[in-house]
């Protein structure tokens, strides 16, 4: 995070205290792209340390981290064993044969000129692949710096801990309070989920 993102955030004292607390955090794009999508299907619905059990195991069957051939070779009963559903091992399939078969859209070169909203209709194409899986996608995989994914439910409930004594905020009043960050939102949620999981 440099200093004009910091400045920007630290426009918002409560996120100001959240800076001081858990120091810079960044947001960078990913070295392996269809890796982060990997763990962002794996993570769907499981609490953060859940999540990270069930990817160690999942990356100790392919034998390495994911790559599309690995993912279409694992065995599915192997992986049904590391702790993946059904549904999620048919997710990470029809991610793999997509990123197999080279959909260049998929790719950070290939989605550079997307708006976000044109990148999440794109990912979304793929079966398994929601909203919330698509917005992971564009801060972790990409790098996007002004996403609000207010499809996780840490975010929502991190926004209500930190700006609302834990009452309940609607996504409208949620949003408002985040622009405050504009144009570094992915930042704003970074910082978020760090106080929610502290």
């Amino acid at each position: 995070m440099d200093d004009r993102v910091a400045a920007t955030l630290r426009e918002d004292p409560t996120m100001a205290a959240l800076i001081d607390r858990h120091g810079r955090l960044a947001i960078e794009p990913a070295a392996d792209e269809f890796a982060r999508l990997c763990t962002s299907i794996v993570n769907q619905q499981l609490s953060t340390a859940s999540a990270a059990a069930i990817r160690e195991r999942f990356v100790g069957v392919l034998g390495g981290d994911p790559t599309p051939d690995r993912v279409l070779a694992a065995d599915e009963g192997a992986l049904r064993e590391a702790g993946l559903s059904g549904t999620k091992v048919e997710y990470l399939r029809a991610t793999a044969e997509a990123f197999r078969d080279g959909d260049p859209d998929l790719t950070r070169e290939g989605l550079a000129d997307a708006s976000d909203e044109a990148a999440v209709g794109r990912l979304t194409q793929i079966r398994g692949i929601g909203e919330w899986t698509a917005r992971m996608y564009l801060i972790f995989a990409l790098g996007r710096e002004d996403v609000l994914p207010l499809g996780d439910l840490a975010v929502r409930k991190g926004i209500e801990q930190v700006y609302n004594d834990g009452a309940e905020l609607t996504r409208g009043e949620m949003r408002e309070i985040a622009e405050a960050w504009r144009p570094y939102r992915s930042y704003g949620t970074r910082y978020v989920w760090a106080e929610y999981e502290s």
